[in-house]
This record gives structure tokens, C-alpha cells and sequence, in this order.
């Protein structure tokens, strides 16, 4: 059990997530409420040392700069949208200044863990990082494990994947800080009762969400996530599940209203777009991470599939 008041220092990047912000503090808050005693104490830091504005627009006041980060028990990164387009050379400097001469133990959330694999701090470690970012962790950084997970906090650095799963890994602080009973009375005081462990999936299920429980579909949708650079065919699947490609069919079709091969595409399609939004692999690169033998392949089923070409697209929201 901690005795003395645990410093927390947010690292605000700007257009960081407001829900994931609040899901942050106000554990740390209600805590010292419930337990009528100080027992956390927290500041907020962003690049300008004055303030940091959030991807809704509000504005944070802010306590010290990237480049004067104190020491203090626990240091998060908080970002969001964006965060792969920004220059993160004084915040990964200033971390890794802390990590070499403090205790500080840090941390991530929401995107944040993408600073932290830039910094260096991943590599051959588990973390969690929102599951829209997924695909830019696979493809800039492979030697980090990225989980689907809500929160990770069995490795040096702490990582939770943003929004609520935020609230999650705080509580789960708060429980190995002060106890469980302290932690229940938080979560009471926040009206939340779903509370999930750290190995917890960030997104339901494919069976939650549809009610599915069929075994045969979850595994064949499984296979093509696992192999969406390099596609296998339907009979490949089918020979792993120990079932015939017209059962597959029928399995699609019966659950979800498709094909196989549909379904398939459009899972690579999903891909390519993340990647055109979060990185600046080239469409080749991004061609060829998704499956497509050629760009012109690739640019036409993207152009069906999306009413624009993918030069466009990443115009559009460059």
C-alpha cells in the first residue's frame, strides 16, 4: 500500500482526447475524495508550457513545457488525432531525459504509445495503443507487440488504449495502490460497473457484437486479419477450419450477409484506408502491405470501394 501522495505529470500533445483526459484525472480526484486524504496529486505539461488544446477544442492550462518535465511518480503521454504528423523530438527527448535519471514510471494513452515506440521504449514489449492505430503500429514499428488489449501494465512502460479503457487502467492503479475496496468505491462514484482487466479486448467481439457463436466463422475471420499482406485463399481457409469452401460460404452468408471474398476485401480495404489516413507509406508500400499485386489494382477496388482514388483520399485529409 502507498503511504505517501503519488505525483502523476500528464504530457498533453496537442489534439489530444478529452474522453481519455477525464477518464485520466477524475479517478485520481474521486479517489482523494472517497478517502477524504490526499492521495494523488497531478499536474499537466504540453510543447508551449502555457497550454494544450484538446481535438474537441477545449483548452488546458498546463503547468511545465515538454522540454522542463519534473520527476514525479508517474508520467502519462496523452494524445490523439494526428499525433503521427507532429514533431515529438523535445517530448521523446525530455522522456527519455526522465527514464535515464528518475523513477519516473511512464506511461501512455489513447495514441500515445506511438510516441513512446518512437522513442524507442517498445521495442520487444507488449502495449496497447488505440485500435485505430493498429495498423500504423504493425507497419512502423514491428518489433513492438501491439495487443488489442484495453490497457497494459505488466511492462516497464504503462500503455492503455485510450477512452474508457483510460478509466480502467486507473482504477487498476488505484486497486494496487490502495486496496480493492478503495478502487469499487471509485468506480461506484463514477457510475460504472463494467470495469475491465488489463487482457480485456478493446472492440466486442465479432460474436458479441452479432450475436454470433459459431466457431468456424470467428476462426475464418481470424486467418484473414492474420494474413491481410499476404491473402490466402478460400480453400486454405477452409482447410484450416476442417470444413468445405462452399460451407465457408455458407457460413458468411448466413451470419453476416456476405462472402467470403467480399468480406476479405474489405478488411484490406479498412487496412489501406487507416494507413493512407495515419502514415506516409506510399501507396505502393501501402499496396503491397494490404495484399494488392499492383497500385493500379489497388487504386481501382479503393476507388469502387470508396468513391475516391487513394492519392485523393489522403489529400482530402492531409
Amino acid at each position: 500500500m502507498q503511504t505517501e501522495t503519488q505525483h502523476f505529470v500528464f504530457a498533453l500533445v496537442e489534439e489530444f482526447t478529452h474522453l481519455a483526459f477525464s477518464c485520466a484525472v477524475e479517478p485520481l480526484r474521486i479517489a482523494n475524495l472517497v478517502a477524504e486524504k490526499p492521495l494523488y496529486s497531478w499536474a499537466f505539461a504540453s510543447e508551449n508550457g502555457a497550454r494544450a488544446m484538446s481535438s474537441m477544442g477545449a483548452v488546458t492550462l498546463v503547468d511545465h513545457s515538454f522540454a522542463a518535465l519534473p520527476a514525479c511518480d508517474r508520467l502519462f503521454v496523452l494524445s490523439g488525432i494526428n499525433m503521427q504528423k507532429r514533431d515529438h523530438k523535445g517530448l521523446i527527448a525530455a522522456l527519455r531525459r526522465l527514464d535515464r535519471t528518475s523513477r519516473t514510471r511512464i506511461g501512455a494513452l489513447c495514441s500515445g504509445a506511438y510516441v513512446l515506440a518512437k522513442a524507442g521504449f517498445l521495442e520487444d514489449r507488449r502495449a496497447a495503443i488505440h485500435w485505430e492505430y493498429h495498423d500504423t503500429m504493425f507497419e512502423e514499428f514491428p518489433e513492438v507487440n501491439t495487443l488489442r488489449s484495453v490497457f497494459v501494465d505488466d511492462e516497464k512502460y504503462v500503455t492503455a488504449s485510450g477512452g474508457t479503457a483510460t478509466a480502467d487502467l486507473m482504477l487498476h492503479v488505484i486497486e494496487q495502490d490502495h486496496g480493492a475496496d478503495l478502487s469499487l468505491a471509485v468506480a461506484d462514484q463514477m457510475v460504472y460497473n463494467a470495469v475491465r482487466e488489463a487482457g480485456s479486448d478493446q472492440k466486442l467481439s465479432l460474436q458479441s457484437r452479432n450475436g454470433i457463436r459459431n466457431p468456424h466463422l470467428a476462426r475464418a475471420i481470424e486467418i484473414m486479419r492474420d494474413n491481410l499482406a499476404e491473402p490466402v485463399s478460400p480453400i486454405m481457409i477452409a482447410d484450416d477450419l476442417g470444413i468445405s469452401t462452399r460451407q465457408v460460404e455458407r457460413v458468411f452468408g448466413k451470419y453476416l450477409n456476405t462472402s467470403p471474398k467480399k468480406y476479405y476485401m474489405e478488411l484490406r480495404l479498412e487496412r489501406a484506408r487507416h494507413l493512407l489516413v495515419q502514415t506516409e507509406l506510399s501507396v505502393i508500400e501501402i499496396a503491397i502491405a494490404c495484399g494488392f499485386s499492383s497500385p493500379g489494382h489497388f487504386s481501382r477496388v479503393y476507388r469502387t470501394h470508396y468513391g475516391v482514388s487513394p492519392v485523393t483520399q489522403r489529400g482530402k485529409l492531409g
